[in-house]
């Protein structure tokens, strides 16, 4: 049964107008370009809300747009409604003053008789404080996964997630799962490059056919937090050509971490 409504909020650190400006007029800044992340990822090149009543929240092609919905409310720095054109809820943003700043609220409900309900805000949204948190220093254009990803499989991926972040420091544009929670898809970033996680449906070791590379700013640091935080390290850093260090993950799987060069990205 379809779930009546989903609820996820964020907080920022700026005020209600100032998130709702952000929010509305930088949405194609903060929405990260991914595989999964557009219903034509092959043709989208820009996401776009149009302000006001009757306004479009658009994902555009070169030669043409999907409406994705028609905004139904419109009260700067305080609320945002639409009625979505891709299924049949409605969704409610609200933006509430807290100390340091904004509580950004959204909640996602079916509407009477609907029974398609995608409800993509509950993963979407933790992007945008991402990108407020970073973006008086970040360049102003659009985060975009790059070309090349590697997935992979895990017994448990939510809790080889949590371990990696904690122990390797690996970063993601969308959020860390928390205990209890197993998202169907999780995706940490080095630099630009995507390491999908997805559950394993068939037995057998991880180990023996394939090895993740990443590249670090402080390779004797990385090395003493993985050492540091119960990683098992297969080589110590070691140098030909470029310097680098080989260890073990919770699962068994075999990274490579290398020092990256001062003008690497």
């Amino acid at each position: 049964m379809t779930e009546q409504s989903v609820e996820v909020a964020v907080e920022v650190p700026v005020a209600p107008p100032t998130a709702f400006k952000i929010f509305t007029e930088e949405i194609d800044l903060w929405w990260v370009r991914g595989p999964i992340n557009f219903w034509d990822s092959a043709r989208a090149i820009e996401v776009r809300i149009e302000p006001g009543i009757g306004g479009r929240i658009l994902e555009v092609y070169a030669d043409d747009a999907l409406e994705r919905g028609v905004i139904t409310a419109w009260e700067p720095g305080e609320r945002l409604e639409y009625r979505s054109s891709v299924d049949d809820t409605e969704t409610t943003i609200t933006f509430d003053p807290i100390d340091g700043g904004t509580r950004v609220t959204v909640v996602e409900a079916l509407v009477e008789g609907g029974t398609r309900a995608d409800y993509a805000w509950q993963n979407v949204l933790y992007w945008f404080p991402a990108w407020v948190t970073r973006r008086d220093s970040a360049p102003s254009t659009p985060r975009e996964v790059g070309r090349l990803a590697i997935a992979l499989y895990y017994e448990d991926p939510a809790a080889a997630a949590r371990w990696l972040h904690s122990v390797f420091g690996l970063e993601t544009w969308d959020r860390i799962p928390e205990e209890g929670r197993q998202p169907s898809w999780i995706e940490l970033h080095a630099g630009a490059s995507s390491i999908i996680l997805l559950k394993r449906t068939e037995p057998g070791a991880p180990a023996g056919d394939h090895a993740a590379w990443v590249y670090v700013d402080d390779l004797d640091a990385h090395f003493a937090h993985s050492q540091e935080n119960g990683a098992k390290i297969l080589q110590e850093i070691h140098q030909y050509g470029f310097r680098s260090y080989e260890a073990e993950d919770v699962e068994g799987h075999r990274w490579t971490f290398l020092q990256a060069r001062p003008t690497q990205p």
